[in-house]
């Protein structure tokens, strides 16, 4: 006070907006514990520093409520509690590294989403902040967020230095019992599980009895119990005898009476809202838990159950875990939800070591389903047995397709947590022979053959790919057939191949008529792609309606192009139209090349008027041009009305070009802002080209920011251009910290460039460290390039490895490459794989070769063959007719 030059309390008293009588009880040494407002006001005008002192209040509040009698006060304060001692489900993975733990290895919580129960319990805790006791036992089934609820509603009074008592040791029932009568004002009685207490035979009434006269004995007050119910004990606990009966809950009942608080079962939609904006915040549990339960909204139930379904997983006997393993195959390989008890059951054998395979039980599949069938929290299970509802769908016409019967036999259904797991964990797995011959005997449904044929053939399995596809023909997938076809056409069966296109086409599927025709181009055989182009536009393809016009406009036999066309565009294809306009315009018949331009206009598709725009603003005409493009406009299209403020604008009528502009950006094309704001810019009003970038950012869109950044550094205004490139990456633009970063190490800052950078990385965004890398790297400084290489390669995974890898064997370092690929590789990285393989052939290492391409094979990546011509090449002189499961070459078949 005397620092402060404060004369006396009355004067502190004023300043600080308190009490007078308050500030005078402050000093008192024997004078009661001030609250937190009355210390934050005094700490505030004293200049002291206010959560230190908050703290010394924490401490001198327990400190006041200790018994001054030698008993110990039950319990401690609710701050020296951790959560899950007291019955918290931990959530999500229990590995040390996982994303549900501290650094220190203590399980963290995910964020709370408060709902409606929530308010009950919040104004218990005002009640017995004005010191009138309260009691709420909250019902709920498993893992319903109960008990954490109950957590979250008393972390007030933990500031208000209240204690927590939770009766536990050495039966919950005999704690309770024997210590209710001790328990002290400001305490929590936390009475999770209360069946443990309410249900005991030999002292649950005396409990009962107990826990009420705490709550109405106002001298022991306030209190606040807090208990956990599942509905059948509430249910057992409250329901009135039958007359005459015995009455074993009475006191139970009457404990309970207005005083239970339901909890639902599932988020409602706000609540899933809440929890999606924390997921998004960087809750990276609730994050995972939603790319699970978003549907059922059973987010607490996912998250209790989580850590003990991977246990279960972890734990389980070899036929249990070797079932589990089967279905998650199946699951991140394209089957259904709902799997066949007899396809697991034959797929799960070869997942068995020999060992194990020899000691199995007659009934040993019978035990490992019932194994797997026991529940976690949250009612779930590893593998539960489900029933599938029957479709509903009208009626379709009879097919010379064989029905796809349904399953015989209970089907089942993976917990959605292991199939995430699995799906994260298999990755580079390939299943053994007994899933797929699993898959060929027993799966009917085409969608899962297709999915599981697919699988096969991203992997090399050729055999089995070829096997499933003919399954799945069978039940009536014509995408099948295409692929039987395409495989014929390869081997050179040009017979069989046209009869399985025709096959599909037969079932309304005339894409492997039209690849066939497009492969017999390519060879040169233009008849044979004439006559395939012909049968597909026979079944109603208008594409191939198309091409074939195309082909004899190519072949400059006019009239039968625009017959051809005309049939195309008669059966919806657009294009067609566009290609009739285009004849129309070409022979002077402007008229009749509009008419068509408006009929695409009219289906929804106002290319061919903008068009013919284009080609009239090119031979001068700007009128004609200006009518199409407003007739595109009036059709909706933006670009077209963009295109049209341009003309106006070169014309000189700015005002007009500005009305455009405005018109598309209220239709929400951004670009058409960009463009007002540089009409403004070049006018010189900037502040009126900034505000309308700036109401483009508030709405979500930063490019107008960066845009008119650009603008302002090509005029050499590089400060301006700097303030906008900041804003824009305030506003999480990464392209602006990247643009920042570079100016920053042009200017030789390359602290801040780092920065930035970093930066951007943080963001997902490694262009601006590989930037400077390559800038350090041209510089000289290659330790400094490794150093920002490998930043980027820690922020970006797999593919910035892989990218760093590149970098090495492109300045002649092949050991260090072969390196930096390798743990590429080790992450999933394909192409790293690829790349390695294929050096190794290079080397003429044959067996390093086939090892890396059978680990890249593997992966299953179907993108890869794309991606990497030499991939398809390594395998097909590898391996000419596939690999079996097992990885080892597949011999000949036919």
């Amino acid at each position: 006070m005397a620092r402060s030059r404060l004369t006396g309390k009355k004067q502190l008293a004023d300043l600080a907006g308190v009490g007078r009588t308050t500030v005078h009880a402050v000093f008192k040494d024997d004078g009661p514990v001030p609250s937190e407002h009355t210390v934050a006001a005094l700490a505030r005008e004293l200049r002291l520093p206010v959560e230190d002192l908050l703290q010394l209040r924490r401490a001198a509040t327990a400190a006041s409520r200790t018994p001054s009698s030698h008993e110990p006060a039950l319990g401690k304060p609710i701050s020296g509690w951790e959560p899950h001692d007291l019955e918290i489900h931990p959530a999500g993975p229990p590995a040390p590294d996982g994303p549900g733990l501290e650094a220190t290895g203590r399980q963290v919580l995910p964020g709370y989403v408060r709902r409606a129960h929530d308010q009950v319990l919040a104004k218990a805790v005002r009640d017995v902040g004005k010191g009138i006791s309260r009691m709420l036992v909250l019902v709920g089934t498993s893992s319903t967020g109960k008990t954490r609820a109950c957590w979250e509603a008393v972390q007030p009074l933990a500031d208000r230095g209240w204690r927590l008592w939770h009766p536990f040791d050495q039966t919950r029932a005999e704690a309770a019992r024997e210590d209710l009568h001790r328990v002290q004002p400001r305490t929590v009685v936390w009475l999770n599980e209360a069946q443990h207490y309410l249900g005991s035979r030999t002292a649950g009434e005396r409990i009962a009895a107990a826990v009420h006269q705490l709550l109405v004995t106002p001298e022991r007050g306030p209190v606040l119990v807090l208990g956990t119910l599942w509905p059948e004990y509430a249910h057992q606990y409250t329901t009135l005898p039958s007359p005459g009966g015995e009455d074993p809950h009475s006191r139970a009942r009457e404990l309970l009476s207005g005083r239970t608080l339901t909890v639902p079962d599932s988020f409602d939609a706000p609540a899933l809202a809440a929890a999606a904006a924390l997921a998004e915040s960087g809750d990276r549990l609730l994050a995972d838990t939603l790319t699970r339960a978003h549907t059922d909204g059973r987010i607490t139930q996912d998250l209790a159950g989580a850590p003990e379904l991977l246990n279960r997983y972890q734990h389980a006997t070899p036929a249990a875990k070797a079932l589990l393993e089967a279905a998650i195959d199946a699951r991140r390989l394209g089957v259904g939800l709902h799997l066949p008890q007899a396809f697991l059951t034959d797929a799960a054998r070869d997942y068995l070591s020999q060992s194990d395979y020899d000691q199995l039980s007659e009934n040993w599949a019978e035990a490992a389903f019932a194994e797997l069938a026991r529940t976690v929290h949250g009612k779930q299970a590893p593998l539960r047995r489900t029933i599938p509802r029957p479709p509903r769908r009208p009626p379709t016409p009879s097919t010379a397709t064989l029905p796809a019967p349904r399953p015989a036999g209970p089907m089942f259904r993976l917990a959605d947590y292991l199939e995430q797991h699995g799906r994260t964990t298999h990755t580079h797995l390939c299943p053994p022979s007994s899933f797929w011959h699993a898959a060929h005997t027993h799966l009917a449904h085409p969608d899962d053959l297709d999915n599981l044929a697919q699988a096969a053939d991203a992997r090399h399995r050729l055999q089995w790919a070829h096997h499933l596809d003919y399954r799945a023909a069978e039940y009536g997938d014509t995408r099948a057939l295409v692929r039987l076809a395409v495989r014929r056409e390869e081997a050179g069966g040009r017979e069989g191949a046209e009869l399985l296109a025709r096959q599909a086409a037969d079932r309304g599927d005339t894409d492997a008529l039209v690849h066939l025709a497009v492969r017999r181009e390519e060879a040169g055989d233009r008849q044979g792609a004439e006559t395939l182009y012909q049968q597909a536009a026979d079944h109603g393809d208008s594409h191939a309606t198309y091409l074939l016009a195309v082909r004899r406009e190519e072949a400059r036999d006019q009239q039968g192009a625009e017959t051809l066309y005309q049939q195309a565009a008669d059966h919806g294809d657009t294009r067609a139209l566009y290609s009739l306009a285009e004849i129309r315009e070409k022979a002077g018949d402007r008229e009749g090349a509009e008419l068509l331009a408006r009929q695409a206009a009219d289906r929804g598709d106002t290319y061919a008027l903008c068009l013919l725009a284009l080609r009239r603003k090119k031979a001068g005409d700007r009128q004609g041009a200006e009518t199409l493009y407003q007739q595109a406009a009036d059709h909706g299209d933006t670009d077209a009305r963009n295109r049209l403020a341009e003309i106006r604008e070169k014309a000189g009528d700015r005002q007009g070009a500005e009305t455009l502009y405005q018109q598309a950006a209220d239709h929400g094309d951004t670009r058409a802002l960009y463009s007002l704001a540089e009409i403004r810019e070049k006018a010189g009003d900037r502040q009126g080209a900034e505000t309308l970038c700036q109401q483009a950012a508030a709405d979500g869109d930063t490019d107008a920011l960066f845009f008119l950044a650009v603008r302002r550094e090509g005029t050499g205004d590089r400060q301006g251009a700097e303030t906008l490139y900041q804003q824009a990456a305030d506003r999480g633009d990464t392209r602006a910290l990247y643009f920042l970063a570079v100016r920053r190490e042009e200017a030789g800052d390359r602290e801040g460039a780092e920065l930035l950078a970093r930066q951007a990385a943080d963001r997902g965004d490694t262009d601006a460290l590989f930037f400077l890398a390559v800038r350090r790297e041209e510089a000289g400084d290659r330790q400094g390039a490794e150093t920002l290489y490998q930043q980027a390669a820690d922020h970006g995974g797999p593919h910035a490895t892989y990218l760093l890898a590149v970098r090495r064997e492109e300045a002649g370092d092949r050991q260090g490459a072969e390196t930096v690929y390798r743990q590429a590789a080790d992450h999933g990285d394909t192409d790293a794989l690829v790349r390695l393989a294929v050096r190794r052939e290079e080397a003429r290492d044959r067996q390093g070769a086939s090892l890396l391409a059978r680990q890249a094979a593997d992966h299953g990546d179907p993108n890869a063959l794309n991606r990497w011509s030499e991939m398809a090449g390594l395998f097909k002189r590898l391996w000419p007719f596939g690999l079996d499961p097992d990885g080892t070459p597949t011999p000949r078949w036919q």
